[in-house]
């Protein structure tokens, strides 16, 4: 699993890249790909959840923790469907906000045991972010460019929080693992409370 976790970071990492590159504040429109690819980056609770989901993929090991990010992606691939729509969706921001620190704290408690309460939670999380995704999505930008765009850079935060997992393991410990759950959950705390 972790040469497709590694795989899967450089891939990322290289065509997000070529994308960025393009994706320029002040230097014509941002569209589709580009705006898709910057978009999680946009906010502290998207990137604690996301890297959350890989130190969970990485915590678990096997093919179990295969599932955590790849069950994260296709919520949140189903969830940008339905942001496209004129859906209605109460408290989003708050349980987006709220989704860092419970996949922080699942990581940081050594969530064994609640496998399926874990797997619910990702995949719901991973639903509300692409409901956020979808209903953000630019005027005139393309979905499909705009999906891939976020999808790409989930996946590289899913894999950076996989690759702290090994590097924690491997320096320091495997109780190491839980204090970066801590720590992102207050990172998570910091973003309900601002």
């Amino acid at each position: 699993m972790a040469r497709w976790f590694r795989g899967a970071a450089v891939a990322a990492l290289v065509a997000g890249a070529a994308g960025a590159a393009e994706a320029h504040t002040g230097v014509g429109a941002v569209h589709g790909f580009s705006a898709g690819l910057l978009h999680p980056l946009a906010g502290l609770d998207h990137l604690l959840a996301m890297v959350a989901v890989g130190l969970l993929a990485g915590q678990t090991g096997g093919r179990v923790g295969l599932a955590f990010p790849l069950l994260f992606l296709g919520s949140m691939l189903a969830g940008g469907a339905l942001g496209l729509g004129d859906v209605a969706m109460p408290w989003m921001e708050l349980a987006i906000g709220a989704s860092g620190l419970v996949l922080a704290l699942m990581v940081a408690a050594g969530w064994r045991g609640l496998l399926v309460p874990a797997l619910a939670a990702t995949a719901a999380f991973g639903a509300l972010h692409g409901f956020a995704h979808g209903a953000e999505l630019p005027v005139g930008a393309s979905w499909t460019g705009y999906a891939a765009g976020f999808l790409l850079t989930t996946a590289t935060l899913h894999a950076a929080g996989f690759g702290l997992v090994v590097l924690a393991k491997r320096l320091v410990a495997n109780g190491a693992v839980r204090w970066l759950g801590g720590a992102a959950a207050l990172g998570g705390l910091a973003v309900l409370t601002a």
